[in-house]
């Protein structure tokens, strides 16, 4: 059995406001062995959520709504929800007894407007809200279940945790556990990591592997469905263990864990202080690196070297070098770690040029193109590469490069 969860709020569907109810229902479902198939957003608009609502009930066997069951006029799920089920919609009484003791609670006088919150489609049974004025609503739908659920997340949280899990679990709609497992990989794209990995990546393996892409970084989401937690990590384990083996430096870290999370662990490990001379990226490397709870140990701090009057001034960038190599050039990267290393007084120094956009910088320096270069004690070093983009994701992934050749160093693999 699959679940559909239905997002309602124009605020969502202008972008005005970000759908969190749907990634947090998910991971709840995945707790107790609901697979959730499709995630809906529609706006405040009746037709629409009549067909939304249709479309749900006929293709999943669960779904579960947030959102339209407040007391204004473009609250619409009990309407919609009684004219898919083909009933009309009756007061319940206690439901209405609550919401007047919720306002008298408050010191406040209900407005009659809130008394629509107590009509219920026929044969729907309420689900009590202990955090606000809006009931839920549990009824059969078609041959689906069906939970109406608030829209405010506190409220939602508290409804799903309390009455709507335990209802799924009586019903046996659950059953076992969905557990998912995220290899983090920078350095490689995503065909040529699939490449390495095609016998995890077919639709038939056990456990699951798919492949996500989120600014660079590729991750392997490994998805184990088994009856219990332990049954399911599992599966998990040695296709992990062979995404490692096969992946080599590539892997950086697992679930959340992010590139200056990797750097810092190395950091801290090797016991090797890091600075930054950032151009391109303008301290959005430093940035992400301090971050990291306990960098202050290791990481020194940055020069934001965005003008070439501050590369030659802060780091002793020869202007010569400028005028001849360009700013955007290996040369100046080069220039710029060792120059950082050297005034901060660190073990290593990393640094970035490059041509963020909208403009190129001529026919030799088109947008996209950037340099990283590494300093240490032994010498330096630098990387070209060319990102395809918008101004802000040539930095972002350019501040990720640069955290990758600090971390390939430290685990010497450049």
């Amino acid at each position: 059995m699959k679940c559909e969860i239905l997002s309602i709020g124009s605020e969502l569907t202008s972008g005005q406001n970000l759908d969190t109810n749907s990634q947090w229902l998910s991971r709840r479902l995945a707790e107790i062995g609901i697979a959730v198939g499709w995630h809906t957003t529609v706006a405040d608009d009746l037709d629409a959520n009549i067909e939304a609502f249709r479309i749900a009930s006929r293709r999943a066997g669960l779904v579960l709504a947030t959102g339209g069951l407040g007391p204004t006029q473009d609250d619409l799920t009990r309407e919609v929800l009684a004219r898919v089920a083909g009933v009309e919609l009756v007061e319940n009484a206690e439901s209405l007894r609550q919401i007047e003791e919720m306002f008298r609670r408050r010191n406040r006088t209900m407005p009659q407007r809130n008394r629509v919150q107590a009509l219920f489609p026929a044969g729907a049974v309420p689900i009590p809200n202990e955090h606000g004025t809006a009931p839920g609503i549990w009824m059969r739908l078609g041959n689906c279940w069906l939970a109406a659920m608030p829209g405010v997340p506190s409220e939602m949280h508290a409804m799903f945790e309390t009455q709507v899990r335990p209802r799924l679990l009586a019903l046996g709609l659950g059953g076992g556990v969905l557990v998912q497992r995220k290899i983090n990989t920078f350095g490689l794209g995503e065909s040529a990591i699939e490449e390495k990995l095609l016998d995890l990546t077919r639709r038939d393996h056990v456990p699951e592997v798919g492949i996500t892409v989120h600014d660079a970084v590729i991750s392997l989401r490994i998805l184990a469905r088994a009856p219990t937690l332990a049954e399911a990590q599992a599966q998990i384990v040695p296709v992990e263990q062979t995404i490692r083996q096969r992946l080599g430096p590539l892997v950086f870290g697992a679930d959340e864990e992010e590139l200056q999370d990797a750097v810092a662990a190395l950091l801290e490990s090797k016991r090797q202080s890091l600075a930054t001379a950032e151009g391109v990226t303008a301290g959005l490397v430093a940035a992400q690196l301090s971050s990291v709870p306990g960098i202050s140990a290791w990481f020194r701090g940055g020069i934001s070297a965005y003008d070439n009057r501050l590369k030659v001034e802060l780091l002793g960038v020869p202007q010569t070098l400028i005028d001849s190599r360009g700013a955007v050039s290996a040369e100046v990267a080069e220039a710029m770690a060792v120059g950082c290393r050297t005034h901060l007084r660190t073990d290593l120094a990393v640094s970035t040029v490059g041509v963020a956009g909208p403009n190129d910088g001529g026919p030799d320096k088109p947008v996209g193109l950037v340099y990283v270069a590494l300093a240490w004690s032994g010498g330096v070093s630098s990387v070209r590469f060319s990102w395809t983009g918008s101004r802000a994701e040539v930095q972002r992934r350019t501040a990720k490069l640069a955290l990758n050749q600090v971390r390939l160093h430290l685990l010497g693999k450049e």
